[in-house]
């Protein structure tokens, strides 16, 4: 990393980590909607790094989070491909890179997405999570046939 004090803008401002993950190549802006599905709070115990809107060659603008002391499992990188398709996912131990995945789009996703319909099961104060089957057009409610096909983020428990 180089130093932005020492005038060199090209650089990012984010520590690196001992041990964790890094998410890398999410789409610019959706940072704080990858933290959501990770179920991340300020009560958690993990030490969280977020850029927003930094350039890339590969994108015209890429954000990256940094969890310390946490591996995703696969469920969560599958989640992330939601809403970032071409995110990867490095994890890193004694401060290697230690495996770089990319993210797979999921076929069933439950729990992280409410359905819009207000009339749907999973609204209710019934014990049940919502679940949707994820098609090219959008995701599909499994127990109401609706279908979220724009603004997937602002569906996101």
């Amino acid at each position: 990393m180089k130093n932005a004090e020492a005038g060199d803008n090209e650089g990012l401002l984010v520590r690196r980590i001992k041990n964790g993950t890094v998410i890398d190549h999410i789409d610019g802006g959706e940072a704080l909607n990858v933290v959501k599905i990770l179920g991340i709070t300020g009560t958690t115990q993990e030490a969280l790094s977020i850029a927003t809107n930094v350039q890339s060659k590969n994108m015209d603008k890429k954000d990256i989070v940094k969890l310390t002391n946490r591996e995703l499992s696969k469920e969560e990188v599958n989640r992330i491909a939601l809403i970032s398709p071409k995110a990867t996912i490095n994890i890193i131990r004694n401060f290697k890179v230690v495996e770089k995945k990319g993210v797979e789009i999921p076929h069933l996703i439950e729990g992280i997405v409410r359905c819009p319909n207000p009339g749907c099961i999973s609204n209710t104060n019934e014990p049940i999570r919502s679940r949707f089957e994820v098609h090219l057009k959008g995701l599909h409610c499994c127990y109401c046939d609706w279908m979220i096909t724009k603004d997937l983020t602002s569906h996101i428990i």
